[in-house]
């Protein structure tokens, strides 16, 4: 069983060892004299909770609680004091301190305020690992993306994370990962812990979005629940909520939304009791709902509420660069979970992926590459496993992507096309040529001889 390590800070040594007595029995207790010295066993250390006095020889109790708080930010510290001196008190509480106690102790209050400090540690850790186990599950620190474009969104998804309330609208085709944004917002935010609730404003039924969103009373459909229905926004009280296809809600359910906007509160349906909750908003939608607005489908004052930070997701076709960054993540994804071993892609199975349209974005792109690790045995990749892309595409987009490939190509040179794919895969290894050339299913001697061949500047790394 861990024991929580307790480091006491009080230079009165008859209190020292009346401290060890009473907390030895549940604790791992750390004792010393001065701000110094516990600084120094901080250094050295990884404590759960300090109490400091603040009457110390040196350096006092508040200076150096601010040295901790610069050490370590999140450490929990109780200051403890002879008398009650209230100015010192509420320095140190605004300096970062927990709690306080008043000497001389009290045996039982002591106790009551460590239990205390020891469960919001507890409470608080667990919380972390959750985040940590989210962020796993949904690849949320694995947004893999070099282009300029996705740099720019996630720059703007740790800036607004660090805000409590501020609206978001997300746009960008389907497929492209707005979900896993507003995942990413919630999970890096203070309201990480509180429920993250989707709703699809296209796949409800006209008669049930407002239902759906708001909740109702019992007693008002014939068949609902006895008790009544808690809406999406009651659930994510505290938390967030993504209106994913938000262009495609109705009129009279965007007149309702934008009300809530306002107020932050709302009627169920078929009550007359007015309810406030907390939430977060993220609205994601295909579509450029400044357009819609201009066609009149959308209302131009619930769309300026909405558009408080806007994140614009592009489409997989206009950031190229992440394309083969993006197929070895799904592939060592899928390797894990269906127990192959890919290690990369042949050069013309590069030159699918490239030249595919991926129509469906980020979403078809992962999708396929499952089911090339799920039905095909490694160590690569090969064209002839992504023969089923080709038979998916109509017709025209088949034709219409020829001409765009033979576009490309007559503009640049497959030396040059050869050239950036190395240049790419150079960068992505950190110029390391071995794994560079795993990445393109080329020897290690071959892409040694196409770097000095097309003359490409790399450090010596292996």
């Amino acid at each position: 069983m861990y024991r929580y390590k307790i480091l006491i800070v009080d230079d009165d040594r008859l209190l020292q060892n009346s401290l060890r007595n009473v907390l030895s029995e549940k604790y791992e207790p750390i004792i010393t004299g001065s701000g110094e010295s516990a600084l120094e066993i901080l250094r050295a250390n990884s404590l759960d909770l300090v109490m400091l006095d603040i009457r110390l020889p040196g350096i006092d109790g508040v200076e150096t609680l601010r040295r901790i708080k610069e050490m370590h930010p999140d450490l929990t510290v109780v200051m403890m004091t002879a008398y009650e001196d209230v100015k010192t008190v509420i320095k140190s509480m605004k300096t970062g301190a927990t709690d306080y106690l008043v000497k001389p102790l009290d045996i039982e209050e002591l106790d009551l305020i460590i239990e205390r400090t020891i469960e919001h540690l507890r409470l608080r850790r667990e919380v972390e690992e959750l985040r940590k186990q989210c962020i796993k599950n949904f690849d949320i620190d694995n947004i893999i993306g070099e282009s300029q474009g996705i740099k720019e969104a996630m720059k703007l998804v740790n800036t607004i994370a660090k805000s409590h309330s501020t609206t978001v609208l997300l746009e960008g085709e389907t497929g492209t990962g707005k979900e896993v944004i507003a995942r990413a917002i919630h999970t890096r935010s203070a309201r990480f812990g509180k429920s993250f609730v989707t709703i699809n404003c296209g796949a409800i039924s006209k008669d049930l979005v407002e239902s759906e969103l708001f909740g109702y009373e019992k007693g008002t459909f014939t068949g609902g629940l006895n008790e009544g229905k808690k809406g999406k926004f009651e659930v994510a009280d505290g938390g967030t909520i993504l209106l994913d296809e938000i262009s495609e809600l109705l009129p009279s359910s965007q007149v309702k939304l934008l009300r809530f906007l306002e107020e932050k509160a709302f009627y169920r349906v078929g009550g007359n009791e007015k309810k406030k909750v907390d939430v977060r908003i993220v609205a994601a939608t295909n579509k450029s709902l400044e357009e819609a607005v201009e066609e009149g489908s959308f209302r131009r004052d619930l769309y300026y509420r909405l558009n408080v930070a806007k994140i614009y997701l592009p489409a997989l076709r206009d950031r190229k660069e992440d394309i083969i960054p993006l197929t070895h993540f799904f592939m060592h994804q899928f390797n894990d979970a269906f127990g192959k071993n890919f290690t990369g892609l042949s050069r013309e199975a590069v030159l699918v992926v490239m030249s595919h349209p991926w129509s469906g974005n980020v979403r078809e792109l992962r999708n396929a590459v499952e089911r090339v690790v799920l039905l095909h045995d490694g160590p690569l990749i090969e064209a002839g496993h992504l023969s089923f892309l080709e038979a998916q595409r109509p017709v025209a987009a088949r034709m219409g992507q020829a001409g765009d490939m033979q576009g490309t190509l007559m503009g640049m040179s497959l030396d040059d096309l050869n050239k950036k794919l190395i240049m790419q895969a150079l960068e992505q290894t950190n110029g390391n040529r071995t794994k560079a050339a795993k990445l393109l299913g080329m020897s290690r001697p071959t892409m040694v001889y196409r770097i000095e061949k097309y003359g490409i500047q790399v450090p010596e790394k292996d």
